[in-house]
């Protein structure tokens, strides 16, 4: 199995930067400082939430990547897109299934800046771990440079665009998101024609163990909050932002930062099926509060009608 290839591909090496770029500038047109502000308002729900995006979910894709006996390079990669922050996704879905958007934001925010610093060092601790042998691709400076200048570049560029002229960004809100989407699936799917034999040899492996960490990003994202009494909002907001990771990320990383193709597969695999996962979470989670309402509303007017020791019952007496 090779371990390392240089994108040969013009359309992956300059198209996936690009739509990664373009990806992050309309994130930061959405930015501003208050919703790092925010952050203070909501203190606890943050403080679950980067608990287990930084500590818990990484913890469980080793645990995984060790289960699945995955090979080093492969295992390096579910690492990766377990550092790897939350994605712009995550707001869409939240939105979708009533969670605090707003939240969503922030959150997404404040783990753009943290995946500056946390990103480099799970995957150099990865590949000392699974690649020994292989240290010439971990993040040394130059390279945690390059992720800083990947991650935080366009989101600051956007930021300043907003504060500079908030109504063309309003404006550009819509275009820029239409575009990304655009230029990334082109992107992917001229990087999946030109890595179909790698891709095809791996995606049976890697369909079990993508499926299951983001069924489980998503569970401990939503229950590990509401353990603490965060508010179902938050918890719905919080189960997004950990569960879907910025898999457009990990994959520029391993390719155009480490120049690993066959690192990035994890990321393009949990790319295309965490889409479907997240959507049958979001309605089965929709089902059970309504459920959930449905039984406290029938108990409320149960309880209404039971008369008290004083013989009143729903307002009357007996």
């Amino acid at each position: 199995m090779r371990h390392t290839e240089r994108m040969g591909s013009a359309l992956t090496t300059i198209g996936l930067p690009v739509a990664l770029g373009i990806i992050m500038f309309g994130l930061g047109l959405t930015l501003t400082p208050r919703d790092f502000a925010r952050v203070a308002k909501s203190p606890k729900a943050v403080l679950v939430a980067l608990a287990c995006q930084l500590v818990v979910l990484p913890a469980l894709c080793f645990g995984l990547v060790l289960l699945f006996q995955l090979p080093p390079v492969l295992a390096v990669g579910m690492m990766l897109l377990a550092a790897s922050p939350g994605g712009t996704t995550a707001n869409l879905y939240s939105h979708l299934f009533r969670g605090d958007v707003a939240l969503n934001i922030s959150l997404t925010a404040v783990n753009s800046v943290l995946a500056v610093f946390t990103l480099p060092l799970i995957t150099n601790l990865a590949i000392a771990y699974f690649l020994p042998e292989g240290n010439e691709l971990g993040l040394q400076f130059a390279k945690t440079v390059e992720v800083f200048a990947i991650v935080l570049g366009p989101v600051v560029l956007g930021m300043l665009v907003r504060w500079w002229r908030p109504g063309f960004a309003d404006r550009m809100d819509g275009p820029v998101r239409v575009a990304s989407v655009v230029i990334l699936v082109i992107v992917i799917a001229g990087a999946i024609v030109s890595n179909l034999d790698l891709l095809l040899e791996n995606a049976g492996r890697l369909a079990g163990i993508t499926v299951l960490f983001c069924v489980l990003s998503l569970t401990i994202g939503y229950f590990v909050p509401r353990l603490f009494a965060v508010t179902r909002g938050q918890s719905i907001a919080s189960s997004f932002e950990i569960g879907i990771h910025n898999a457009t990320l990990a994959i520029v990383i391993a390719q155009t930062v480490i120049g690993s193709v066959e690192m990035s597969l994890p990321a393009a695999v949990y790319g295309v099926l965490m889409f479907f996962v997240a959507l049958a979470f979001g309605f089965l989670i929709r089902g059970r509060t309504r459920v959930g309402a449905a039984s406290g509303a029938e108990d409320a007017t149960v309880h209404a009608r039971i008369p008290d020791a004083a013989g009143h019952g729903d307002g009357r007496r007996g």
